[in-house]
């Protein structure tokens, strides 16, 4: 076939593996207010989900408007400041994409963390000058799972949504690239199959990953 298709990347779980340090921030985070979120809160109120949800959940109260754009830059700088040193990218995703970018396959990242979160990973995983489509949470009106940021993606690279591969590792975010009418890897680095709705392949890293292979979906 042409190379008329598109991969696109979540960021966290899916280029790096950045959870564990998510929790750690929102730990830090939380103690600072006397709360204890259990791993299991974060695996089911945290993994793919918006600040705003995530910060209403845990605080048992709407936090919207000021107080989120606060809250929230409190809690991702400290994630930064947690993270910076450990930025690593999840085995053989750069060789993939090379591959991807090699065979004249579009690609972008759409991600539901903050632009300065993106930038982090883009300053230390060499994969910038192959994306063609660069979305993070300022970008977009609704979040996963909402479509908005995998159809915008698409706009961006100029193709229609069958002819776009989402990478994800989340419910939110498989629904998300589902609802948007694209094939749809899910990335088992935060959850197992169960959890995650059927996807057209699963992988637990990059490293058998090919462009082949990502011919193969269509």
């Amino acid at each position: 076939m042409k190379n008329d298709i598109a991969v696109i990347f979540d960021m966290d779980g899916v280029i790096c593996h950045t959870n564990p340090y998510h929790s750690r921030a929102f730990r830090e985070f939380f103690s600072r207010r006397n709360l204890a979120p259990t791993d299991e809160d974060f695996a089911q109120h945290m993994f793919g989900k918006s600040n705003s949800y995530i910060l209403s959940h845990f605080l048992n109260r709407v936090v919207e408007g000021e107080e989120l754009l606060l809250l929230e830059d409190e809690k991702e700088s400290l994630f930064r400041e947690i993270y910076e040193p450990y930025v690593e990218p999840i085995a053989g995703i750069v060789p993939f994409m090379q591959d991807l970018y090699e065979n004249g396959v579009k690609l972008g990242v759409a991600t539901s963390a903050p632009l300065l979160n993106l930038e982090l990973i883009l300053s230390k995983v060499p994969i910038k000058d192959w994306l063609g489509s660069i979305l993070a949470s300022e970008n977009v009106k609704k979040h996963k799972p909402d479509p908005e940021v995998y159809l915008t993606s698409a706009a961006n690279l100029g193709l229609e949504p069958a002819q776009c591969v989402v990478f994800e590792d989340s419910f939110s975010g498989v629904t998300a690239g589902l609802n948007a009418g694209m094939r749809v890897v899910g990335v088992l680095s935060s959850h197992t199959k169960e959890e995650l709705p059927p996807c057209n392949l699963y992988v637990n890293d990059y490293k058998e990953l090919s462009y082949q292979k990502i011919l193969e979906l269509f």
